[in-house]
């Protein structure tokens, strides 16, 4: 780890986020993000940050991605009214691994808030890394819940970046891929999305290397497809070149990490062997190129796992060396037998091969090779309007107003920003327009 640094880290946390819970069974714990708090404070990390609680934005804001009808059914749903809404229930993919449960709006708002608020803090200038672990949740559609995700809060950081950034860098080390931030701005060269995912018979079910984008967006597109049991030293020969590759052709002014820790060995759900140190390295990495970054939390299905992992890289960003002693806190038997920060990985085979990867990794650098290098086009999101995927609301990304800078003292506030644009009205041009 690197020793430590001046780095300006702002971190959005709202304690009502260990309040929400799925149903039984269900392995999405929104616990979790307590969980890694409660170690944050615990390690006196918290010292080193500005700890913010986000302003829950508004449903007007979500509809920058998201479609109105989507959003509004949403904020409706609940347990008691379910069976009043079977077709909506039906069209956006709402009851099985997205379920409908108490306070579904309210946790969609608070995740998503503390990503679009640390996206704002990032615009102004006032931070160089934002950490918000409840966000990340990267499989949400336009008009669709998907992946145990409602609305997409990588998509939705992503355009505020873009109010100020010429190009905006989205990598996914989530062992899912990210199909919902690739769809999203896959016809547009001011978004470059980079996933490292597992493939084949796996969910999504997406990310064949040979998705490299459309239209405008060809080339930006980047997906690297593995295999059962990646382990630290594979990952690491893999993310540090293409990642390097990525940042000299595509030089972002803003990246967007979404760090799923579902990759991690041991997970619930997951099939890859990174320990602790290999899933960090990809944090390290990223900030020693020192351009604002947006860190995200996301999958991560094995309780006592995830909080290890978010909190390790909490320190990682902060340049801090932690104890390996897990200190005590509120959830310490939840770390038993060892109450250690790290965990050894298994001995699982890795079915990667040196040769897979090197073939692979060569596929990725030849379309490296064509990124435009001088950005100029439309966002298009989504894809041809359908009943599953209905005409957005349009909005036009503007630039800070005076209304804006007159609240610059108060950064807290920052978040509701966006409650203070305009009505949108919807016979505008769904895009980004350059001038």
């Amino acid at each position: 780890m690197t020793t430590k640094d001046s780095r300006r880290v702002s971190y959005f946390y709202d304690a009502e986020v260990g309040n929400y819970h799925y149903g039984q069974g269900h392995p999405m714990k929104p616990h979790r993000v307590r969980m890694t708090h409660n170690l944050v404070v615990n390690y006196g990390l918290y010292r080193r940050m500005e700890v913010f609680r986000p302003n829950h934005v508004s449903p007007t804001a979500m509809t920058r991605f998201h479609s109105d009808d989507y959003i509004n059914f949403l904020r409706v749903i609940t347990p008691d009214n379910m069976q009043d809404y079977i077709r909506q229930l039906q069209r956006f993919n709402v009851g099985e691994d997205c379920p409908v449960f108490d306070g579904l709006f309210e946790f969609c708002q608070l995740y998503t808030s503390g990503s679009i608020g640390g996206a704002v803090r990032l615009n102004d200038n006032q931070a160089d890394a934002v950490i918000n672990w409840a966000g990340g949740l990267h499989h949400a559609k336009k008009a669709e819940a998907s992946g145990f995700c409602y609305v997409n809060d990588c998509v939705l950081a992503i355009l505020e970046l873009l109010k100020k950034h010429q190009r905006v860098l989205y990598i996914d080390i989530d062992i899912h891929h990210g199909d919902g931030v690739e769809e999203a701005f896959y016809c547009t060269n001011r978004v470059m999305t980079v996933s490292f995912h597992k493939f084949g018979e796996y969910f999504p079910g997406t990310g064949d290397v040979l998705d490299v984008g459309y239209g405008e967006g060809k080339n930006c597109a980047i997906n690297f497809p593995l295999n059962d049991g990646m382990d630290d030293e594979s990952y690491k020969k893999i993310f540090r070149p293409v990642i390097g590759k990525v940042m000299e052709v595509f030089a972002p002014g803003a990246v967007v990490l979404q760090c799923g820790a579902d990759s991690l060995s041991g997970d619930r759900l997951g099939c890859f062997n990174l320990s602790l140190k290999g899933h960090a390295d990809c944090v390290e990495y990223v900030k020693s190129f020192n351009v604002p970054t947006l860190l995200l939390g996301g999958g991560g299905y094995t309780l006592r796992n995830v909080p290890r992992c978010w909190t390790y890289e909490t320190a990682v960003m902060l340049g801090e060396d932690v104890k390996d002693e897990l200190p005590f806190n509120d959830y310490f038997e939840y770390f038993g037998p060892d109450h250690r920060l790290h965990l050894p990985v298994s001995n699982m085979e890795n079915l990667n091969s040196p040769e897979y990867l090197e073939h692979t990794m060569i596929q990725i650098m030849e379309v490296l090779k064509n990124v435009e290098p001088v950005p100029g086009c439309q966002i298009q999101t989504g894809q041809v309007e359908s009943q599953l995927n209905p005409r957005a609301l349009n909005v036009e990304i503007d630039e800070p107003d005076t209304e804006e800078a007159a609240i610059d003292d108060q950064p807290d506030k920052r978040v509701l920003l966006i409650q203070l644009t305009q009505e949108l009205s919807r016979d505008m041009t769904w895009g980004l327009k350059i001038n």
